[in-house]
C-alpha cells in the first residue's frame, strides 16, 4: 500500500508539473503573438502637423519651426507599428526674433555652417522598431534620422491619441547636431569660443496628425 501511495504521489506531481509547464508555454506564446489584423497606413496632414525646434547657446536660446513635407503612420490592430516623415529644411523659421535679426539667423541656419539646405533640402526620420510602454498609446520608438545625408539611429518615447477622428502622434527628441556634421560654434570641436559657444544638443518637438 505504501508503494502504491508513493507511485500515486509521483504521478500527481508529474501531472501538476506538466500542467504548469503547458500553462507557462501558453502565456509566453500569447505574449509574443504577432499582430495579425489589417495594416492601415495613414497619410500625415502636413498642414495640421507641426515640428518645433529649440537650440541653446551660452548667452541664451532660440526657437522656431520647420515645415513637414510628407509623412505617414502605420497601424495594425489599432497599434502603431511604423511610419516616417520628411522635413522641409528650406522652411526653417525663427520665431523668437523679428526683422533683420530674424532674417540673419534663418539665413545662417540654412547655410553650409549649419544645415546646408541648398544641397540637403530635406531631412527624414523612419521608424525601425516600435515597443509598447504598457499603457494604451504609449510607445518607445527607435528609428533612423537622416540629416545632411548622414543617417544615425535615435530613440525616444511617443504618445498616440485619437482626436476628432484623427490619429495624433506626439514626441519630444533631444538630438546632437554634431552627429550630422553641424559643428559651427561647437565647443566640442573649437577652442576658446567663450560666450559664442552654441551647445551641441537641441530639442525637436514633433506633432503628427494623420487621417484628417
Amino acid at each position: 500500500m505504501r508503494s502504491l501511495h508513493i507511485i500515486h504521489l509521483k504521478n500527481s506531481n508529474t501531472m501538476i508539473r506538466n500542467i504548469t509547464l503547458l500553462t507557462l508555454a501558453a502565456l509566453v506564446g500569447f505574449a509574443f503573438t504577432p499582430l495579425n489584423g489589417p495594416v492601415e497606413v495613414m497619410r500625415v496632414n502636413t498642414q495640421e502637423s507641426i515640428i518645433k525646434w529649440k537650440g541653446y547657446k551660452v548667452t541664451g536660446k532660440h526657437n522656431g519651426t520647420v515645415a513637414l513635407k510628407d509623412g505617414s503612420l502605420q497601424f495594425e490592430d489599432g497599434q502603431l507599428t511604423g511610419g516616417s516623415f520628411v522635413m522641409d529644411m528650406t522652411s526653417i523659421t525663427v520665431l523668437d526674433l523679428t526683422g533683420d535679426y530674424k532674417a540673419k539667423l534663418e539665413g545662417h541656419l540654412k547655410s553650409d555652417d549649419f544645415f546646408g539646405v541648398e544641397k540637403y533640402p530635406t531631412a527624414k526620420f523612419e521608424i525601425t522598431r516600435v515597443v509598447s510602454r504598457g499603457m494604451p498609446g504609449d510607445y518607445k520608438i527607435e528609428g533612423d534620422l537622416t540629416v545632411k545625408g548622414i543617417t544615425k539611429p535615435i530613440r525616444f518615447n511617443a504618445r498616440v491619441t485619437e482626436e476628432k477622428g484623427a490619429k495624433v502622434a506626439k514626441a519630444d527628441m533631444k538630438l546632437d547636431r554634431t552627429d550630422y556634421n553641424v559643428r559651427y560654434g561647437s565647443g566640442s570641436f573649437f577652442d576658446n569660443l567663450g560666450d559664442k559657444t552654441i551647445y551641441d544638443e537641441f530639442d525637436l518637438s514633433v506633432e503628427l496628425v494623420a487621417g484628417k
